[in-house]
């Protein structure tokens, strides 16, 4: 059975904003923006149901999906009625997404919150940020989530760089957690969680609430952050030199995260 998945898609992006007028997940790595790259990878594991946490031009993310079919696909209007027969296949129009508008200026902790109600108590959901791309399986992260049945689970990845680091024991429960150190670094938060209900506990509604740092703190000191190790691609999308890279990953057809 399809989870719900959370996409955080508020953020304004400024380190990259010279590139595009857009928010950062509606930049297109190819014909497409990353967000939609994102939920491809979730759909491929049967999950089709999107929350989109919006802040920063929201609308964008509403006309483009609102409106893909139309300038995607061909079809059939009748006028007479308004009914409209498209021909040909698409993936995405099986897709169920929520377009949530969460405050221009609230952080991440914030929005998450702000959806409590439409997570039905006691569901499983995947939360992930809408720049990174992976070719984490998401199968495997949902299914080591349930193995550990601890509150939450963060993917673990290896890149180099600019990133903070993760401290976890032997069996992935998360002891410390730091998200941008100085000095050396081991692995570090990629995203594509996956989540209980009683996340929601954990997280205030206040604006200036930062899902990544006291909501993953008291998680940490309550025993209930897990880490899954990818060990395979993972790269966010933050600067101009990230942005070249991806789109020529996607242009030479060597795009890990494609399915």
């Amino acid at each position: 059975m399809g989870k719900k998945v959370i996409i955080l898609c508020g953020g304004k992006g400024t380190r990259i904003r010279d590139l595009s007028n857009s928010p950062k997940p509606m930049i297109k790595i190819g014909e497409k923006p990353i967000v939609q790259h994102i939920m491809e990878r979730y759909a491929a594991f049967g999950h089709t149901e999107f929350i989109l946490l919006l802040g920063y031009k929201g609308y964008q993310f509403k006309d483009y999906f609102v409106n893909y079919m139309r300038n995607t696909q061909s079809f059939t209007l009748d006028n007479s009625t308004g009914e409209i027969q498209y021909y040909g296949d698409s993936s995405i129009g099986s897709w169920k997404i929520t377009f949530a508008e969460t405050g221009l200026d609230s952080m991440t902790g914030s929005r998450i919150k702000q959806v409590e109600e439409l997570i039905p108590k006691g569901e499983e959901f995947f939360i992930t940020y809408g720049d990174g791309l992976s070719d984490v399986n998401i199968a495997e992260t949902l299914n080591f989530h349930q193995g550990h049945g601890k509150i939450l689970t963060l993917t673990g990845v290896t890149p180099s760089g600019r990133f903070g680091e993760l401290i976890s024991e032997e069996s992935g429960l998360i002891s410390s957690f730091q998200e941008k150190p100085k000095g050396g670094q081991t692995r570090i938060n990629g995203g594509y969680f996956v989540a209980n209900t009683d996340l929601f506990e954990y997280i205030r509604i206040d604006s200036d609430e930062i899902f990544e740092d006291n909501p993953m703190k008291r998680l940490v000191g309550a025993q209930e952050l897990m880490q899954y190790n990818h060990d395979g691609f993972w790269q966010p999308m933050d600067t101009y030199k990230e942005y070249e890279m991806l789109s020529k990953m996607w242009n030479s057809n060597k795009a890990p995260w494609k399915i």
